[in-house]
């Protein structure tokens, strides 16, 4: 299979929204996921990264600053038992808590829709990565308006039995800037992922734009034992 350059993809791209990469590294040790955020508004710049227990939440940069809370502030990342919940918005909760009854990821997403944030109904995207006996497979989703008409809810799941050593999938919200910014189309996108923790996260950093970026989670998990690294890059500091 050809793969995308997602440093090319970054680079020619001055907002892809936000953005999950999952995949697994070249040597076939570590299940990888990386979650970054981008903004053109204050609001949205005004965010950082923080650890939260096995997670991380979005936190205002400077509390004087935030104005409306509900879009940007969440848990991107949480972890249940041997599953990693990666998701650009509250519906890291919503998937946790059906985990928690015995649903699965895409029917605990069936009570949610894409963000009511008109004219973009940014699409919700999220991905979750199982860990166990030392076997690795991941899922994504992308819950997304038909065409920017919000009576449609357009649902979209897609499942990485056994994923191939070097091979990740990315998907991001938005096609390119726009206004209404349009919303990401096709399947998450093949991308190759790197052994080198340190250089792909710098990679992805480096790569998107520099006036819309504003933070950036890089995980790697060993599959043998579910032990994992993790890095974190604000823009505000």
């Amino acid at each position: 299979m050809k793969y995308l350059s997602l440093e090319q993809e970054l680079k020619s791209n001055a907002y892809p929204g936000r953005g999950i990469v999952i995949g697994r590294t070249p040597d076939g040790s570590c299940a990888v996921a990386a979650y970054f955020i981008m903004g053109r508004s204050q609001n949205s710049r005004n965010r950082i990264f923080v650890e939260d227990g096995e997670g991380i939440r979005t936190q205002a940069f400077d509390p004087s600053k935030l104005e409306d809370p509900s879009l940007i502030i969440y848990a991107p990342v949480r972890v249940l038992g041997d599953d990693t919940i990666v998701t650009n918005g509250d519906q890291t909760d919503t998937i946790y808590e059906g985990l928690e009854k015995g649903l699965t990821f895409e029917q605990s997403l069936h009570s949610r829709e894409f963000e009511p944030d008109a004219p973009n109904y940014t699409p919700r995207i999220s991905g979750l990565l199982h860990v166990a006996d030392g076997q690795f497979r991941y899922d994504m989703s992308i819950l997304k308006s038909c065409q920017g008409d919000p009576s449609s809810c357009l649902r979209y799941t897609f499942s990485y039995e056994n994923p191939i050593a070097g091979e990740g999938r990315f998907i991001h919200t938005y096609m390119h800037d726009g206004d209404p910014l349009p919303s990401f189309q096709g399947e998450p996108k093949a991308v190759e992922i790197s052994d080198d923790m340190e250089a792909f996260t710098q990679m992805l950093w480096n790569s998107l734009n520099e006036d819309n970026k504003v933070s950036l989670f890089v995980r790697y998990i060993r599959i043998a034992d579910g032990t994992c690294t993790t890095k974190i890059i604000n823009k505000n500091q």
